[in-house]
């Protein structure tokens, strides 16, 4: 059995449930009270956009032809405290006092945010490593002290050969550009400009709890600038509307890490990664398109209050997917006859 067979085997799936747009996958991580989920919803690799708007000024939208996971929501304050609760070290890199900042913004279910790339790499190598998996990222030096810094893996080792940041055996990463991209604003077609729903648009319900999306101003605000969220700042993940592929949030509320370098082919170790989605932030409308990026530095210069990140995974071999499936129907089939 291949290593990601045999792994799968160990990894706690907590459940399934069959909708319209395709499998929505909840996977679970650590034990006891330090126990937590992460729900994932399922991008097909079967066609890519050949059309639409261009994808981000300095960035080629160049497709994903395998099918993969991305996360439903930001990971949040709770999952990442508990993530901090079960390390035996401390969450660390250069320079030494890099992952000192707590939470900006508290509460169990905002967002996590003031993580640095690095940070959210170890979160993702641990998600990896407690259910059996290959770490997605290389370090080197000794966790805990200020030698541990990140490193690429060799074409043998990276993801399609190419990916020198991603290993090819890995479960869970960071969402490359063109993974979060097709996620938010594939229709199936093409890539649309914002990450709405047939029928929708920015302004329908917006500001309200419950519907909308978080960010500082309405498409038609006139100054002053209104301020949407009450009280400012990014609500709790799943506040606000469902997008286009099952999603929260991959527009406004945290802006969101890359696992690419900002810069196409640009792989060397210190290089900044790209952000996507806007935020709470002023920026408005405009920063929630997918034609809009931005960059930050991976250690603590990196840590602002408002980024965070979401985790992507593989798709299960389908001979889970079939079983979770059929469990699935079997418990509605259970609940009906009651």
């Amino acid at each position: 059995m291949n290593m990601k067979a045999g792994a799968l085997t160990t990894a706690m799936l907590c459940g399934a449930v069959l909708l319209t747009g395709g499998l929505v996958m909840a996977d679970t991580f650590g034990t006891g009270t330090n126990q937590f989920t992460i729900k994932f919803v399922t991008i097909s690799g079967a066609t890519n956009p050949t059309s639409g708007i261009p994808a981000g000024y300095g960035f080629t939208f160049t497709g994903v032809n395998n099918a993969y996971r991305m996360g439903t929501y930001e990971v949040t304050n709770d999952q990442w405290d508990k993530f901090k609760t079960i390390l035996v070290v401390p969450v660390t890199g250069v320079p030494s006092n890099a992952y000192d900042q707590n939470p900006f913004w508290t509460g169990t279910n905002v967002p996590t945010n003031n993580v640095s790339w690095y940070e959210a790499a170890q979160f993702v190598n641990w998600l990896n490593t407690s259910t059996g998996h290959q770490a997605a990222y290389k370090f080197t030096g000794t966790q805990g002290t200020g030698d541990y810094t990140l490193a690429t893996w060799s074409t043998a080792e990276a993801d399609n050969g190419t990916n020198l940041y991603r290993h090819k055996d890995a479960k869970y990463y960071l969402p490359t550009e063109n993974e979060w991209v097709k996620a938010a604003y594939w229709n199936g077609i093409s890539l649309q400009t914002y990450a709405t729903k047939a029928g929708e648009s920015l302004t329908q319900g917006e500001g309200t709890f419950g519907t909308g999306w978080n960010y500082y101003t309405t498409h038609y605000a006139t100054p002053p600038l209104p301020i949407i969220t009450n009280p400012f700042g990014p609500w709790a993940v799943g506040s606000g509307s469902q997008e286009l592929n099952g999603t929260y949030d991959m527009m406004g509320n945290l802006w969101e890490w890359m696992e690419s370098p900002y810069w196409s082919g640009d792989y060397g170790t210190a290089s900044d990664r790209g952000l996507r989605g806007g935020s709470y932030d002023p920026g408005g409308y405009y920063d929630l398109a997918s034609f809009v990026r931005f960059s930050n530095y991976l250690d603590s210069l990196g840590e602002d209050f408002d980024v965070g990140f979401r985790v992507a995974s593989e798709v299960p071999e389908p001979a889970i997917l079939s079983l979770l499936s059929m469990g699935g129907l079997a418990l509605l089939r259970r609940r009906s006859r009651r």
